[in-house]
Order: C-alpha cells, then structure tokens, then sequence
C-alpha cells in the first residue's frame, strides 16, 4: 500500500561486530567435561602450598588435638584445616573470623586451603579462642625453623616496642576520680529509688484494690524493680573498676618500695627478705590512685598508650627482639606498661630462652635506659657475653651523634655517662646506627601486610596469644622468601 525505505537489521546489544580475528574459545555456560582439581588451581611455588604443606607435614599440632577427648558429639571440622585457614589469613592481612568465611568461597588459595570447604565464622573464632594458646605457642616452631635453616645468628638483635590498638575504644575508659563520683552518684539514685520502692509497697497494702481497679491485676505504676536492677550492675561494675585502680596502685608501690628496699641492703652487704616484704606491704596499704588513673570497661586489661603519632589510644605494649641476619623474631610478648623500660631484661632472657643462646650485641633506643637497665646491662656483659647500645637521649631530625671525647673515661663518670661515650665511638655509632634497620621494618610489615595494627581479642592473655601468632606468620613468611619449597623439603628430609 505505501512505499516504506529498507530499514538496516540492528544487531542484538552486547554482540560484538563480524572481525577478521580468531578469538581463544570462551563459553561462560559450558558445562566442566572432567571434575576440576584444586591442585591445578595454584602456581607450584604459591604460598597457600607452603602453608599446606608445612601444617601437614612439618607443624607438630598435638597441643591443639590433644583438646579433643570427647568423642560424643557432631564432629568438628579438622584442626588442619583450621590451622591452615588461620596461618594462611594471619599472613595475608586477613585476621576477621568473617572475612575469612568469606574467603572460602571467594579466594581460591583458601578455597585451596580447606579442600573447598567454607567453615562458618563462628567455628573460627571458637577454634581461635579455644586453642589460642597452642596457636601462640607456633612461634616458637617458627623459630626452631629459622634456626634449622639457618636464618637465626644471633649475632646482633634489636629491641623495640609498639602500641596496638586493643579491641575497646577509649571513650569506653573511665578516670579514677570521676568513677568515685559516678559510684556516689549511682549509690544515691539507688537508695533513692528503694526508698520510693518501700513507700510504694506500704501504700500498695492499703490501697490494693484501688490499685487493682487503676492499673490492672498485675499492672505497675512505674518498674522499680527494673531500674534498681540496672543502676545495680552499673555500679557492680564501676566498683570493679575501682578496685581494679586501686589494686594496681598497690601493687606497683608495693614493687617500687621492695626493689627500694633490696638496693639499700645491697649497699649495706645485708639481706633479710623479711625486711623486703614488710616494707613492701606497709606501701601497698598507704597507695592511693592518682586521680587521672584510667580503667576500661570493655577491655579492663588494655591502657591508653601515646603511639608514635603522638595520639592517645587504647591500646596494650607489644614487645619484639629481632635477629639481624634475617629478620626474624626471636622473642615476642605483650605489656600492660606503656613505658618499654621495664621489658629489657625479660625479653632478651626470653630471646636466649627460645634460641638456646645469648646474643653477642643487643640494640635498644632511648626508651629502655634507665638507671636500673644500665646497671643489667653491665651484669649481662659479663654474665653473658651480651654488649648493650643503649641510646641515653632521644636526637632531633638530623642531628648528628657528636664524637666521643678523647682521653680515659673519668673514674666518678656514671653508667649513663659512659654508655653515651661508648655510642659515639665509631664501633658503637657502626653499630647502633643498625638498629632501626632491624627491627622497626618488622613492624611496619605486620602492620600492613599482616594488618596487624588492632587486635582482635581482648584481655592480656588474648593480645598476647594474637601478637605471638602475628609474629609467628612473619618468621613463616621470611622462610618462604628465603627458602620456600625447598626449604620445607630439606627440613622434611
């Protein structure tokens, strides 16, 4: 009937236009011809194959089965996969119970890892918390690995601290003066509110059935019962808090005037421990808390700490000794204390603990000196063979060590005196200048790669099961890089 113009076929969207090229075949919808092998789904020199292999054939892991004695039950999932899961996650930055949930349908090298099964994330974080002893106690097998390999000479080691994030934010942190006049304050509204409780009681046994008619058989007029019941735990917990203020008090005059008291018999070449314990507790019972004291109620172990960036944050003193040959950590624990001074002795007691030797030079930034150190550092010297660097003053932004004066050390120069000379000497200024190279990259790397810069659990024993197990997957780490496969296979062999 009418002429109408040829109109061009538009081709379906999302087609690609007829090329001359040959394409690789690709069909998102073609069904798999043979069942697909987890084993092919990684490169042979991945690290998910390193952290299966050495669970399975070089972690000794009877601390974590010998938890298992019942036999009534669902079974549980098998501690090597759970292992391999947590070491895998705690290596790549991927800690959260449900993250690595995830993971194990997302991520082929955990996927890998647990043989395509997807544990929940509450069974990871029960394994976790219940085996998180065993869990810490990888660190030192990491160790003994290294020293195995050879990677461990002990030659030089650095000692350094870091404050992490505890799992409590400080504004859930309460001071000992305000939490006297919130207990005051509490213990008011409570009397308050039992006083009205009775008054409301002895009109109710007159006026029961006009109360009846009014609110109802079982009606009230206002839940007493319910606030009494709050404003109760509110101040069991606040008199927790305050008495967890005061027994530290205590107890830190209590060591303050025992250690007093051991250094005065030590000038006057006596010793009755006797003396030491009484003037200890006559302290404890004369401690009073400083006002500004601080507890937390959702992590009452955790302090607020001043990190590197000058912020105050809730957070525990993680502690690490550091091998110079490669990196690796040969002592880990984690401190209520801000303040590193107090960790110089334990810690590299700890070192020469887990390695079996002591180190031939120790390297410690002006955190750890004090007079009490210095003096350690002198015993350790000729106890064991340990040379200490210890900087006696913290240096501005590119100020040089100025050189050591010449001439014989005075004979009246003190400990601090002479350790500052010994560092600017050129041996000591060789040596201490490798301190910072040693162990402050070791945090760096837990923190970012590890993502290890906020902890997970909470409480001490918690933050120091989760800071070894950090520190666990970085020496793994490092024998990877250094050995890799070949390194479990000589260790195997």
């Amino acid at each position: 009937m009418f002429e109408v113009e040829p109109v061009e076929k538009k081709r379906p969207q999302g087609r690609p236009a007829t090329v001359d090229k040959t394409f690789r075949a690709f069909d998102p919808h073609q069904v798999l011809l043979l069942p697909p092998s987890l084993d092919e789904w990684l490169p042979e020199d991945h690290l998910a194959r390193f952290v299966a292999d050495l669970v399975d054939d070089v972690l000794d892991l009877g601390p974590v089965l010998a938890d298992y004695t019942e036999k009534r039950g669902y079974p549980p999932y098998d501690p090597r996969l759970m292992v391999r899961l947590l070491i895998y996650g705690y290596t790549t930055g991927i800690r959260s119970s449900r993250a690595i949930e995830r993971k194990c349908a997302d991520d082929v090298a955990f996927r890998f890892l647990a043989a395509d099964q997807a544990p929940d994330f509450r069974s990871i974080a029960r394994f976790r918390r219940r085996h998180l002893d065993a869990l810490a106690g990888l660190f030192l097998q990491s160790l003994h690995l290294a020293q195995k390999l050879g990677m461990v000479r002990l030659g030089r080691v650095a000692l350094d601290g870091t404050k992490l994030e505890a799992s409590a934010s400080k504004h859930k942190a309460m001071s000992y003066g305000r939490l006297t006049e919130k207990e005051e304050r509490v213990e008011a509204e409570i009397a308050e509110l039992e006083a009205k409780a009775a008054a409301l009681l002895a009109e109710a046994e007159a006026t029961d059935t006009a109360e009846d008619e009014a609110f109802g058989a079982d009606g009230k007029d206002v839940d007493l019962p319910a606030e009494l019941d709050r404003r109760e735990k509110r101040l069991a917990k606040l008199q927790a808090a305050r008495a967890q203020i005061e027994a530290e008090a205590a107890d830190k005059a209590r060591a303050h005037a025992e250690d007093k008291e051991r250094r005065r018999q030590e000038r006057a070449h006596a010793a009755d421990e006797q003396a030491v314990t009484d003037a200890g507790e006559k302290a404890a019972a004369k401690a009073r808390p400083k006002p500004k004291a601080q507890a937390n109620f959702t992590d009452p172990d955790s302090r607020i700490m001043k990190n590197s960036d000058g912020a105050y944050i809730q957070a525990y003193n993680a502690q690490a000794v550091v091998d110079d040959k490669h990196q690796v950590i040969t002592a880990a624990d984690v401190t209520t204390n801000p303040s590193d001074a107090l960790n110089y002795t334990t810690m590299l007691d700890q070192s020469a603990h887990n390695t079996g030797a002591h180190a031939r030079q120790a390297l410690l930034d002006a955190g750890y000196c004090s007079e009490a150190n210095l003096e350690a550092a002198k015993k350790r010297q000729l106890s064991c063979g340990t040379d200490t660097f210890m900087a006696t003053g913290r240096l501005k932004h590119d100020e040089q060590v100025p050189p050591a004066p010449r001439g014989r050390i005075p004979k009246d120069a003190t400990l601090k005196e002479r350790m500052a000379r010994k560092l600017r000497t050129k041996p000591g200024k060789a040596a201490y200048s490798r301190r910072k190279a040693i162990v402050e990259p070791i945090f760096g790397q837990i923190m970012t790669c590890q993502n290890g810069r906020r902890l997970l659990l909470r409480g001490e024993n918690g933050a120091r099961g989760e800071w070894r197990l950090l520190a666990a997957c970085h020496n793994l780490r490092k024998i990877f890089r250094h050995a890799g496969m070949a390194g479990l296979t000589a260790l195997t062999g």
